[in-house]
């Protein structure tokens, strides 16, 4: 693919939660380890620094109200998927967060959306991500291939399933990224062969990331069509996205990085009907 040096920007409405509870306390995936100081003040302060950058970008970002004892309700993608002003809810995999799909779904039916309380388990965009009109979905660690079906018929879009392989890369959103409308960068020692080779059919323009760059989560990333937010440290995956034209803007998320989570992580994409 030549390089894009004109990239638009589309403004977007977010939803985050703040780390007010942030800690460590349990292990639901591999980097969490309850043994490593946690710093709450820390992870709020790094957390503050993103929803500026969003705003700064001319984001419109809302928020939903923390509940104690969910630590995890920070990472706030897998809260929801919305596509079109449809929300479809979440249901963990794991009791420890087990609250927090009733909390999210909770904050959408009261503001009028319509939404659907599922039956399977599928964690929200740590899994489920849009691509132009195509949902790409992950399974293998949480969400299941039955909640595919699930979205395909209440989302109204076509699911292309994708299974993970390595236990580090859990939720589909840590393996892969969307740019944009057609365009997407992925590690591909995450997915199966088969999944692979789907991915490189459907994509073959894709920014491919090395393993160094997957594992400082450079691909928990969020993009506007023109930035990319991501990991500071993920130096390669920010030089590859200046090869195409993007923007890309480093922060450090260092604290949050410790409950297994980044940029995309903390920002659920409210889809709304009259919005991009």
């Amino acid at each position: 693919m030549e390089p894009r040096t004109q990239r638009s920007a589309r403004a977007r409405h977010y939803l985050m939660c703040r780390p007010t509870h942030f800690e460590v306390t349990y292990s639901i995936n591999p980097w969490m380890d309850p043994a490593k100081p946690v710093d709450t003040e820390l992870a709020v302060t790094q957390w503050e620094q993103l929803v500026a950058l969003h705003r700064r970008l001319g984001h419109r970002v809302e928020f939903i109200e923390p509940l104690p004892g969910y630590p995890d309700m920070v990472y706030a993608a897998n809260g929801a998927t919305v596509v079109d002003g449809r929300v479809l809810g979440v249901r963990f995999r794991d009791v420890e967060r087990a609250a927090e799909g009733p909390a999210y779904l909770g904050w959408f039916r009261d503001r009028g959306y319509q939404v659907h309380d599922p039956v399977h388990v599928n964690e929200g965009e740590g899994d489920f991500l849009l691509v132009g009109d195509r949902l790409l979905c992950g399974t293998g660690f949480r969400s299941t291939p039955e909640s595919h079906v699930e979205a395909e018929e209440f989302l109204g879009r076509p699911v292309v399933g994708l299974q993970l392989v390595d236990p580090r890369f859990y939720h589909l959103d840590t393996a892969l990224t969307v740019l944009d409308d057609d365009e997407i960068m992925y590690y591909p020692g995450a997915f199966a062969p088969h999944s692979l080779a789907v991915l490189e059919s459907l994509y073959p323009d894709a920014i491919r990331v090395d393993e160094a760059d997957a594992e400082h989560f450079g691909l928990n990333a969020v993009s506007d069509g023109r930035h990319v937010i991501l990991p500071e440290s993920a130096s390669g995956v920010a030089r590859r996205l200046r090869e195409r034209g993007f923007e890309p803007l480093g922060l450090d998320l260092s604290e949050l990085l410790k409950g297994g989570g980044s940029v995309k992580c903390c920002t659920l994409l409210i889809r709304d009907r009259t919005r991009t």
